[in-house]
């Protein structure tokens, strides 16, 4: 059974991204009344910027063709750490979780490196918006992770996800969790209310604005990566969610997963058809409602630990 779950992990992490993004465009068209694009469309486009010849600026060093495939490497290998089913990972130790964090972290330390390397001025506007979503994310992502290790007792990212305790108390925890978790994934997959991945005005954007000298293959590497980004946290908010372990009901798990990461596509594109996207100076708000619901889980841990052990 340890094959259908790798399997099911290396789907998800491979090749599940191309229709993430797919189910998000579908659910946005439909919503505007369109029929929309294929669900693999995403595919058609990557292949058509690898067979582009990439264009680099004068002033460009070796940071910039380098970015993208650090971006990729650190996303795949913390794709490879963070469960997406409940107790199991194709990769796992004590203390994964916080190297998870520190991956992406590292990831998008060279995108925004990538961006100043160009020499513009947009872009080093959107790499220093993006430093600020992060600093504004991380710690919800981490104080979330803190909180579901403490309660359970666990070390290891697999292992956090796996209901225990209370069943009160643990759905409370669990809840609240995947509702920061899913506010996390908007800021870092810079989707609607956090950014618009859709526009082209220099002055609003913060992703894209620093992918604008990305050509080719290095751009088809990036976009591979964030929608890679995106499924994974997806990934993790779904095994949060799951009722069912690997180790006791290996296939519910599996299905209950792949179904709720289509539901989490379905809730970004729902949530771009009929929100706007806030203004920068609102953001902190938005992160700082996620981080309260990570500390009331914290607070509900903390005055019921006993239960959990």
């Amino acid at each position: 059974m340890s094959y259908l779950l790798l399997a099911f992990h290396l789907a998800v992490v491979f090749v599940a991204p191309i229709f993430v993004i797919g189910i998000v465009n579908r659910v946005k068209s439909l919503w505007a009344g369109r029929r929309g694009p294929r669900l693999y469309q995403t595919w058609f486009d990557l292949v058509r910027l690898l067979r582009k010849t990439p264009v680099y600026s004068q002033v460009t060093s070796w940071i910039f063709p380098v970015a993208p495939l650090v971006i990729l490497a650190t996303t795949v290998t913390a794709s490879l750490l963070g469960p997406i089913v409940p107790g199991y990972a194709p990769l796992g130790f004590a203390g994964d979780f916080v190297v998870f964090a520190y991956l992406l972290g590292l990831g998008k330390i060279f995108l925004m490196l990538s961006a100043l390397d160009t020499g513009s001025a947009f872009e080093g506007m959107g790499a220093s918006r993006e430093a600020t979503y992060s600093a504004l994310a991380e710690p919800v992502f981490l104080l979330g992770l803190g909180t579901l290790a403490w309660a359970g007792g666990a070390h290891s990212f697999q292992d956090l996800v796996i209901p225990n305790g209370s069943w009160a108390i643990d759905a409370v925890l669990r809840v609240t969790f995947a509702g920061a978790m899913f506010v996390v994934l908007l800021i870092e997959a810079a989707r609607v209310p956090a950014d618009d991945p859709t526009t082209h005005l220099e002055l609003t954007m913060v992703h894209e604005v620093m992918i604008l000298d990305h050509s080719g293959p290095e751009l088809a590497i990036v976009q591979y990566a964030s929608a890679m980004k995106m499924t994974m946290l997806a990934g993790i908010i779904a095994a949060v969610l799951n009722p069912f372990s690997a180790m006791s009901y290996p296939i519910l798990a599996v299905l209950f997963s792949g179904a709720f990461i289509v539901l989490v596509a379905m809730c970004v594109g729902l949530i771009e058809s009929l929100i706007a996207r806030l203004r920068f100076r609102a953001l902190p708000l938005f992160t700082f409602a996620a981080f309260l619901a990570v500390l009331t889980s914290l607070v509900v841990v903390t005055a019921n630990q006993g239960e959990f052990h």
